[in-house]
């Protein structure tokens, strides 16, 4: 019966586990701090959601470098 409108719309089964993972994913992309992540999820250490979303965080180190870069002048 939960299946009846997914396939309807021609999409596929979504669990509630892959609505967590895309919260997740989408949150950490957007910038949002991994700690504030982490306890949404209910994580209990920040670690264990950098290990599971890391592939997530985007790789920003130009950004960054200038940033830092920006902060010494």
């Amino acid at each position: 019966m939960a299946h009846r409108l997914p396939n309807r719309a021609g999409l596929p089964p979504i669990r509630l586990h892959d609505l967590r993972h895309t919260y997740a994913t989408n949150a950490l992309r957007a910038g949002t701090p991994v700690k504030i992540v982490s306890v949404r999820l209910g994580h209990t250490d920040p670690a264990f959601t950098l290990k599971t979303y890391a592939d997530a965080i985007p790789a920003d180190d130009e950004a960054a470098a200038e940033k830092i870069a920006a902060a010494f002048e």
